[in-house]
């Protein structure tokens, strides 16, 4: 009698017997204060080009003359931080790992000229979406890839000022950049006129008096950095003496 209560109440007759079996987590004591999640969170990096906050995770194509920009606007194709430029010449779109390595090379260029400053006037904020290769039609959109941004011929896409640098040292850094770029670049200055698609004329600036000032001279007046309120000064007084100029033959 003994025997055969003892041999129901074994462990292994016990788990033959029962029908279901109830699959329990396993705790462990020595770290309940921290539980691990089970998902891997996307975290991102102060040193990345992605936006902090998006309303949705993917974004479609867009329309045909969207995808890739055309150009057309002379908005956006002249300098506004710094002295020295990279303007595009044809349209294309960016990834954001270029414009990171590109922002990496021309700030270690940079590096020794105190007070130089490197701005970057595209943002890559377009989420890209990839599906395999040799895929049926259907099924949803592909998989998120990478970030991206779409630049139109005439656009300044980075921008190098501040610490009096020269010259050659802001065209080699520029040009560190423009070898990792996916699309053909003019390197610019404050005396380069605008651009309208392929066509660039000094006809197509506005007045003196209507250009905007660059936002470092209202930072930096008295520092007087970039040498770009100098050259905002001659141009007002060359459009002052032309008037006066024509004053005096007409008075004649």
């Amino acid at each position: 009698m003994i025997g055969s209560i003892s041999s129901l109440l074994r462990p292994s007759s016990i788990a033959s017997s029962s029908r279901f079996t109830l699959n329990l987590p396993i705790i462990n004591l020595s770290n309940q204060s921290k539980p691990k999640p089970n998902f891997i969170q996307q975290v991102r990096f102060r040193g990345q080009l992605a936006p902090k906050r998006t309303k949705y995770k993917k974004a479609a194509k867009g329309a045909p003359g969207t995808q890739i920009p055309i150009g057309g606007s002379l908005k956006g194709t002249t300098l506004h931080h710094g002295t020295y430029g990279l303007r595009a010449c044809s349209s294309v779109r960016i990834s954001a790992s270029q414009l990171s390595s590109c922002q990496q090379a021309v700030k270690r260029k940079i590096k020794p000229v105190k007070g130089a400053e490197m701005y970057l006037r595209v943002f890559p904020d377009i989420p890209v979406c990839v599906k395999g290769n040799e895929q049926r039609m259907g099924k949803g959109k592909g998989s998120f890839e990478y970030w991206s941004c779409r630049v139109k011929p005439g656009k300044v896409i980075m921008e190098v000022g501040g610490g009096n640098i020269r010259e050659e040292i802001a065209k080699s850094a520029l040009k560190l950049a423009q070898a990792r770029l996916p699309l053909q670049t003019e390197f610019i200055t404050l005396q380069s006129s605008p651009r309208l698609g392929k066509i660039s004329n000094d006809k197509l600036s506005s007045p003196s008096y209507a250009q905007p000032i660059p936002q470092t001279l209202v930072e930096l007046d008295a520092k007087n950095e970039g040498r770009a309120k100098d050259i905002i000064l001659n141009r007002e007084e060359q459009q002052i003496n032309e008037l006066n100029k024509g004053l005096e033959n007409a008075q004649l």
